[in-house]
């Protein structure tokens, strides 16, 4: 294995995943009137609402897929889905949602960069963001045609066991990719980037929708209204 993968796949994820998180929280402490999502959607909203519900949809399924996907130890599934069968339900329902991201993205990419009204008011970290994922859902959508190469779940297992060496601090992860086609290095590269990006962009808006499920657990407010009846306090002598 060469310097550079040993760097991207053994030492990149941890710059990552410190960044993510340390970067998130300094600007919520030192920033936080620019924790916000910056909504164009008074500019121009028709293809707003299209894009975004596709993004978002195809984001989260992916995600969460990936999520529980790659951090998933073999054994806990092996008695009910070969790794064969996992991986084809994961190029099926990813290719899937990986086609309605990849939609929604570029819908947003194209009103950002072509409706004159938006572009005036776009950061280059918006344009530049989008691009990120843009790119991010094409390489996504590439690696499908590549894993049908190898349905027996070989590679899709190599990638997994990386996955959770890196998150459980076991060595020797890096090299369960040298002989990985570069187009999976490439998607797994930028998606480790764009973690570092996060924190220094309108992605950060992604915290606040997972701390509204805290509304869950949250008491009834209870309102009480004048109409019932009830009389108003007034101070004393009045």
């Amino acid at each position: 294995m060469n310097a550079i993968d040993h760097f991207v796949f053994g030492i990149y994820p941890y710059i990552a995943l410190a960044v993510f998180l340390l970067g998130s929280l300094l600007r919520f402490e030192r920033d936080q009137y620019s924790w916000k999502s910056d909504s164009s959607q008074l500019l121009r909203a028709g293809q707003l609402r299209i894009g975004s519900n596709l993004f978002h949809l195809g984001v989260l399924f992916l995600f969460f897929g990936h999520s529980v996907g790659m951090l998933t130890p073999h054994f806990m599934y092996e008695p009910f889905i070969t790794a064969g069968q996992k991986q084809l339900l994961a190029m099926i329902s990813g290719g899937l949602f990986g086609v309605l991201g990849f939609i929604g993205v570029s819908l947003l990419l194209h009103r950002r960069l072509f409706d004159v009204r938006i572009r005036a008011t776009s950061k280059t970290s918006d344009i530049m963001l989008l691009l990120l994922l843009w790119l991010q859902f094409a390489l996504g959508l590439a690696t499908i045609p590549l894993s049908a190469h190898h349905l027996d779940g070989s590679v899709m297992l190599k990638l997994a066991e990386w996955a959770q060496r890196i998150v459980t601090l076991r060595g020797e992860a890096a090299p369960l990719l040298s002989d990985i086609d570069w187009v999976f290095k490439a998607h797994m590269f930028l998606g480790m980037s764009i973690f570092v990006v996060f924190p220094f962009t309108r992605l950060v808006h992604v915290w606040s929708g997972f701390a509204s499920l805290a509304y869950l657990a949250r008491p009834y407010q209870l309102v009480r209204s004048r109409r019932l009846g009830l009389k108003a306090r007034t101070p004393h002598g009045e």
